[in-house]
């Protein structure tokens, strides 16, 4: 079986097209590498990347999309309503075929020491973590790219990998290996931060929320609406539907109807599956049943 690795970089910029399709260029140029989505959010401020293939290529496509972005993005003049810490804020590495995770690890780890060799501090999160309080992406981000001049002067936030001194141009990057991750955006018919708060806080595992739920509340100025901006972790734990009906549930003791929703980036088969389960109530549906499924190898 040949060996497929998947990356989900995100930078900072959402709002400059032709930066966005350099990047995306740059990314395309790599032989053996398919970049299948490219998902720009201008009120985040912030632009993710999937693209796949087999490890090598992807460790190859990343560093030339790293330097490509720390070439082009000028943190000093960044602003978003999106948490982050550099131009390049996450790189993570996904193993969708063929691999362990510990291979997916060991891929991080070059491409962390490859991104350090530039002069950008590197932390490691999830399973690349080299200690447990760094597993967590929200932890490693806290303070952001303004706290980051502090945070390096912390002895226990000195980077694995790369210069311990502030990047003003790049800020600093985080990379490791991870479970597929969906990210999922709801927006609300309201302008009304406070009742995104809330919903907020009821989902969230860190609120007493769902465990697998990771999730923030951002204005969406252009459009007038405010959004739940959700990371779900582990999404055959916790469904995705699940998370969507507290929403809307939640949403509506306030008088607040869900204006639309938004999948960033790719996700799994196996969510749509579940999703179609449970909104056709087709308890027995599988996959297999797609006529296009029977031309994948």
């Amino acid at each position: 079986m040949k060996k497929i690795l998947m990356s989900i970089p995100n930078i900072s910029e959402g709002r400059d097209q032709n930066l966005i399709e350099e990047v995306a260029n740059a990314i395309r140029q790599v032989e053996g590498v398919k970049l299948v989505e490219i998902s720009p959010d201008a009120d985040h401020n912030r632009t993710v990347f999937t693209y796949l293939g087999e490890p090598e290529r992807v460790l190859e496509a990343s560093k030339v999309m790293f330097l490509k972005t720390t070439a082009l993005i000028d943190m000093t003049k960044h602003k978003g309503s999106h948490p982050r810490l550099g131009a390049v804020d996450v790189m993570p590495f996904v193993p969708v075929q063929g691999m362990e995770t510990k291979e997916a690890v060991e891929i991080s780890r070059q491409f962390g020491k490859f991104a350090g060799e530039q002069g950008i501090p590197i932390y490691y999160y999830e399973d690349s973590a080299t200690r447990p309080e760094r597993e967590s992406l929200p932890n490693i981000r806290k303070g952001e790219y303004e706290g980051l001049p502090q945070k390096l002067q912390d002895p226990d936030w000195q980077p694995d990998e790369g210069s311990a001194t502030f990047n003003p141009k790049s800020g600093a990057t985080v990379t490791g290996s991870r479970y597929p991750l969906i990210a999922f955006n709801v927006n609300l018919n309201t302008k009304d931060i406070k009742i995104a708060n809330r919903i907020v806080k009821a989902i969230r595992y860190i609120n007493g929320g769902y465990r697998y739920v990771r999730a923030m509340s951002v204005p969406l100025e252009e459009k007038g609406l405010v959004q739940v901006s959700i990371n779900m972790i582990n999404y055959t734990k916790t469904p995705l539907h699940r998370v969507l009906e507290t929403i809307r549930f939640e949403a509506a003791r306030h008088g607040v109807t869900i204006a639309g929703t938004e999948i960033v980036g790719a996700l799994p088969l196996s969510a749509v599956e579940e999703i179609v389960r449970h909104y056709l109530q087709a308890h027995d549906f599988s996959m297999n049943q797609i006529i296009e499924m029977a031309l994948i190898e």
